[in-house]
């Protein structure tokens, strides 16, 4: 019988009550070439620091603490587009190309697994990916919730300097003391990648997937708020922006204030609020820099 205890890094997630009998059986990702996803792979920014993703696949080792994600993000969209299962071999990581595929090592013990790379994350100060249940089950560390582990990217045969992914250059945010420093970043972000309007207007038009089409009513409600908000992250992706929001929602489940998706000049700015003041938005910034261990900007609007 396999066990049904809970031990995910994420609060309230866990394994669910059916899990199927087989874990054991089931198989590494198997490693191919696949064309890079065209938006899941640009530039992004998520609560202050910014994310240059791989455009090729090329070789990537490091070490550090994977945890796992189960039942609350079981079936949401992921990054690449496709829904996450809990019981695939598959991962989250911050700038490993998508898709692509990882060789992860469970230091304590030795074991291994193949995954495929289908999401970005984890937004942790202290950890370098996030795997699937099943992946976390055959490492052993499922009940523990997380663990260091060696990660190396496995990169097919011909995929060496092969380029999949049309991308813009990596972001690089202003920094300016004083007032000046709680302006807009991603506003900043934008100008800079492109998207400002006259800068680049087929580039910003091309940038916004069909996805992003079903989120407008949404982003349109949430340009009308006016007041000060905390900025999580902003994208070139709408499905970025959403994987982000839906992670976000569940992880930090404490928020009173809706998690909104605001949408324009081709980037896609995930924003917390309004606050009726900078002393109440501060509050809630310095608990999210508590639990994730960076701290969300402030955006006036």
């Amino acid at each position: 019988m396999t066990q049904r205890r809970g031990g995910a890094y994420y609060k309230d997630d866990g394994p669910g009550d059916e899990i199927p009998d087989n874990l054991d059986d089931i198989p590494d990702a198997q490693p191919r070439l696949e064309p890079l996803h065209r938006f899941a792979n640009r530039p992004y920014v998520v609560l202050g620091k910014a994310y240059e993703p791989q455009t090729s696949l090329r070789p990537h080792q490091e070490r550090g603490v994977a945890s796992w994600y189960g039942k609350k993000f079981h079936g949401q969209k992921t990054s690449i587009g496709e829904p996450y299962d809990m019981f695939s071999m598959t991962a989250a990581h911050p700038t490993l190309a998508i898709p692509s595929y990882a060789r992860v090592t469970n230091v304590s013990n030795g074991r291994s697994v193949v995954v495929r790379v289908t999401d970005r994350g984890p937004f942790h100060a202290d950890r370098v990916i996030d795997l699937s249940y099943a992946a976390a089950y055959r490492l052993g560390y499922v009940d523990n919730g997380s663990t260091l582990v060696q990660l190396e990217s496995i990169v097919p045969d011909g995929a060496t300097t092969m380029t999949y992914a049309q991308v813009m250059p990596a972001p690089r945010p202003a920094r300016a003391p004083g007032a000046a420093a709680e302006r807009d970043e991603i506003g900043l972000l934008a100008a800079q990648l492109g998207l400002d309007r006259g800068a680049a207007p087929s580039l910003a038009k091309d940038t916004v997937p069909p996805a992003a089409a079903a989120a407008a009513p949404a982003t349109s409600s949430a340009a009308n708020l006016r007041g000060v908000f905390l900025q999580l992250g902003a994208f070139a992706s709408a499905e970025n922006a959403e994987s982000l929001r839906s992670h976000l929602m569940r992880e930090l489940d404490w928020l009173n204030e809706g998690v909104q998706i605001n949408a324009g000049g081709g980037m896609h700015r995930v924003h917390l609020g309004p606050y009726t003041s900078r002393v109440d938005a501060e509050k809630i910034a310095e608990r999210i820099r508590l639990a994730l261990g960076y701290k969300p900007t402030f955006v006036t609007r």
